[in-house]
C-alpha cells in the first residue's frame, strides 16, 4: 500500500485516476509520495519515507530540488499539461496590450451616472485606440511546450514570428511552425520585434535577463510579456523603461509591488494555468507519474534525476538505487550483488548531471543484508527495493 499527501488541493479527476494499492493520508510524514502545486517545501522536513514528489504544474521553484536529490526523493513535474491555458492567456495579454481594452472599460465604469454615455463614448473612445496584431513581428524567447503553442497561435492569427531557443527540444522543433523564423541570437529578437513574450525556466542563467541592457537593444514602442516567471525580468528597469515610453506596454503575470497599479503595466494575478482544463491535465499527469515510479522504479518528467524505464518487472526483484555520477559504480553494484549470489536479468543506468539512477532486476529476492551492502558503497544515496 502506498500513501500519498497532497499539499494543495488537487483536481479530483487526477486523484481519482489513482489504482488499487495507493490511498490518501492525512499526515505528510507518513507519505511515500506528496503531491503538491504552489506551496513551498522549502521549510518541510522531509521523512525518511518519502519517495517521490509530483508538481502539478511546470515549475518547481517551490521545491528543494537538490536536497531531494541527495536523499533519492524523485521530483516530477508536468511539461505541457496546462500550456494551452498559457498560451491562451498570453495571447489576450497581446490583446489587451495592443488595444487599450482595459482603459476603456475603466472608462465606461467611471460613467455608470452619465445619462450621455452614449455619445461621449463616440468622443472619448479615440484614447483607447490601438493598433492590431496581424502582421506585427512577435519574437518568442523559449520554445517549450507553451513558447510553441504561442507560436503557432501567433502565425494563424497573421504574425510574422521570430523563436529564439538554443535548447530547443526534437519534439518541440517537430510541433513548431516552418514558417516561424528561428534565430541564432537573442539580440536579433530585441532589435527587430514590436512584441516579445519570454518563455524560459528560471535558473542562474536566465535570472534577470530581462535588464536595462536587453532594454535598450529593443525597439521603441516595445510590448513586453512574462507569463513565465517575475525574477525573469529586472522589473525596475521595465518600469523605467515604461516610463520613459521606450516599452509601451508591460504585460505580466505576477503581482508584485513594483508594477501593481503601475500606468502602462497590465499585471494579472498569476491566472495563466489557473482553468478548470490546465488543473485538470496537471492532476491526470502527476498522479500518472507518481504512480509508474512508486509501483515499478520508472522516471518520467523528473527534474532532479534522469528518465528512465525497464517497464514493468517480471523477475524474482528490482533494486533502484540513487548516486552520485562518478566512475565505477556500477561495477561495485555488479559485484556486491555477485559476492551475494544474486544473478543480474537485466541492468539499466542513467545520469543526469551529478547524479545518476541505476535500475537492476535480479533473479533472487532481494535480502535486507544485500540492500545494507549497496547502501554502504560511497557515493550511494539511497536503495530501494521496488518489488
Amino acid at each position: 500500500m502506498f500513501r500519498y499527501y497532497c499539499l494543495n488541493p488537487i483536481a479530483r479527476v487526477g486523484l481519482d485516476r489513482f489504482r488499487e494499492g495507493f490511498t490518501e493520508t492525512k499526515e505528510i510524514g507518513e507519505a511515500e509520495g506528496i503531491l503538491v502545486r504552489s506551496a513551498s517545501m522549502h521549510e518541510l522536513e522531509l521523512s525518511d519515507k518519502l519517495l517521490a514528489v509530483a508538481r502539478a504544474g511546470a515549475g518547481v521553484n517551490n521545491i528543494p530540488l537538490d536536497q531531494c536529490a541527495e536523499k533519492g526523493i524523485v521530483v516530477f513535474n508536468t511539461p505541457g499539461a496546462n500550456a494551452n491555458g498559457v498560451k491562451e492567456l498570453v495571447i489576450a495579454g497581446m490583446l489587451l496590450a495592443s488595444r487599450d481594452v482595459v482603459g476603456g472599460i475603466e472608462w465606461v465604469k467611471s460613467q455608470t451616472d452619465n445619462p450621455n454615455i452614449s455619445k461621449d463614448a463616440e468622443k472619448e473612445k479615440k484614447k483607447f485606440a490601438g493598433t492590431e496584431i496581424e502582421n506585427k513581428k512577435l519574437g518568442i524567447i523559449g520554445l517549450g511546450a507553451i513558447g510553441v503553442r504561442v507560436a503557432n497561435a501567433a502565425k494563424h492569427l497573421g504574425m510574422e514570428v521570430y523563436g529564439y531557443d538554443p535548447y530547443v527540444s526534437v519534439d518541440a522543433a517537430w510541433n513548431l511552425s516552418r514558417d516561424v523564423r528561428h534565430v541564432l541570437n537573442v539580440d536579433e529578437i530585441y532589435a527587430e520585434c514590436d512584441i516579445i513574450t519570454i518563455h524560459v525556466p528560471l535558473m542562474d542563467a536566465t535570472k534577470g535577463m530581462i535588464n536595462r541592457e536587453a532594454l535598450d537593444k529593443m525597439k521603441d514602442g516595445v510590448i513586453l510579456l512574462n507569463f513565465a516567471r517575475d525574477l525573469l525580468a529586472d522589473e525596475e528597469a521595465v518600469l523605467a523603461a515604461v516610463k520613459s515610453g521606450k516599452v509601451r506596454k508591460y504585460v505580466t503575470d505576477f503581482a508584485n509591488p513594483t508594477t501593481a497599479g503601475q500606468e502602462g503595466c497590465i499585471v494579472i494575478p498569476h491566472l495563466g494555468a489557473s482553468t478548470e482544463e490546465s488543473e485538470d491535465n496537471c492532476a491526470k499527469m502527476a498522479v500518472k507519474e507518481l504512480m509508474e515510479y512508486l509501483e515499478n522504479g520508472n522516471i518520467r518528467n523528473s527534474v532532479n534525476y534522469p528518465n528512465c524505464d525497464m517497464g514493468v518487472c517480471d523477475k524474482a526483484g528490482r533494486i533502484a538505487i540513487f548516486h552520485k555520477n562518478i566512475t565505477n559504480m556500477i561495477a561495485k553494484f555488479t559485484t556486491a550483488l555477485g559476492n551475494n549470489g544474486i544473478n543480474i536479468s537485466d541492468l539499466t543506468n542513467k545520469s543526469k548531471k551529478d547524479v545518476a539512477y541505476t535500475m537492476i532486476d535480479v533473479e533472487t529476492p532481494v535480502t535486507e543484508e544485500i540492500i545494507r551492502t549497496l547502501e554502504a558503497i560511497e557515493g550511494v544515496f539511497r536503495v530501494r527495493v521496488v518489488k
